[in-house]
Order: structure tokens, then sequence, then C-alpha cells
């Protein structure tokens, strides 16, 4: 899809439903820490938890669709209060398009923020495919938005601002 005018860029993230996210590179900036144990350890931003539990507040769904298998993230839905959390997801775009159903919501009224490969089969057909500032080049090609700071530093912040921005002038206008 590619980058998209300001006017443009509002109108359709007005018309979203559903946030859907990865997590490594988006939620987090992509670093992995392991524990002596061997445990899997991820650094969540929690300006993007405020960002989210507002966005929710508002009446659009979140959903967490990543590759990994990483517990940690099913820790950070259940503290956010998301429940539609999916890990060690092989076949992102089949998650999504089953959730979509379940939630009778079309592709067109989701946005979808990815920052890797294995992003770009979703984002070439949700309605808003975004990406954060330090995403691979692909990503940031098929984005309308590219958030201004990186994954994991309040990107998904600003995301959630701009749709909660853009659901409420299209609502009082």
């Amino acid at each position: 899809m590619g980058k998209v005018s300001q006017k443009k860029l509002r109108s359709l993230l007005a018309q979203v439903k559903l946030l859907a996210l990865d997590v490594d590179g988006v939620l987090t900036d992509a670093g992995l820490y392991y524990s002596d144990s061997g445990e899997e350890l991820k650094k969540f931003n929690a300006k993007d938890g405020m960002g989210l539990k507002l966005l929710m507040e508002a009446g659009i769904e979140v959903a967490i669709v990543t590759a990994s298998s990483s517990t940690a993230t099913i820790h950070r839905a259940k503290k956010l209060g998301i429940v539609h959390a999916f890990i060690g997801v092989e076949d992102k775009l089949a998650t999504l398009k089953q959730l979509c159903e379940q939630l009778n919501i079309s592709l067109s009224q989701v946005a979808y923020v990815g920052d890797d490969v294995n992003d770009l089969p979703i984002m070439e057909v949700v309605g808003c495919p975004m990406t954060v500032a330090d995403a691979i080049e692909e990503n940031q090609k098929q984005a309308i938005y590219v958030s201004k700071i990186g994954g994991g530093q309040g990107a998904v912040r600003e995301i959630c601002d701009r749709i909660i921005k853009a659901y409420s002038q299209s609502n009082n206008s």
C-alpha cells in the first residue's frame, strides 16, 4: 500500500475496529534477555501499555500475534487485559483471519503493526498496515504509517494515540 495523505490516513484509522500487533521489535526493542536458567525475558514499554488500555476503553479490540513462544507475552497481555493473545504462531495471517471472523470484523478494519518479513503477508491485506521507525525497509514501504520512534520505545503508544484521535474526530463530526 505505502504512504497515504494525512487526510486518507485519518480516514483509514477512523475505521479501525482491531489493532493487531507483533511483539519482538514492536512491543519490545527486539532485544532478548536470558536468565541463568535459560528463561527468555522481554522488556515492554509502560507507555505502550497505557496506550493499549486507552484504545480498548475506546471500544477498539486489541490482539497480539507473534511467532515467539515466550510466555512473557502472555503475562504482559493478561496484565493489560488483552484477551486475544496468540504466541508461537507459524501462520500469522491465518490466525488473524480466524480472529476477524470470530469478531465479525473485515480485514479492511484492521490496523496491524509489524516490523519484519514474517509480518508482510498481513500488512499486504489489512486496511491499515503500520510499522515502527526501526523496521526493515520492506515493511516501511508497505506501511501507510511509520512511527517516529522505534519498537519498544513507545511506538505503539504513538500509534494508539493516532487511532484514538482519528476515531474521536470521526465520531464528533
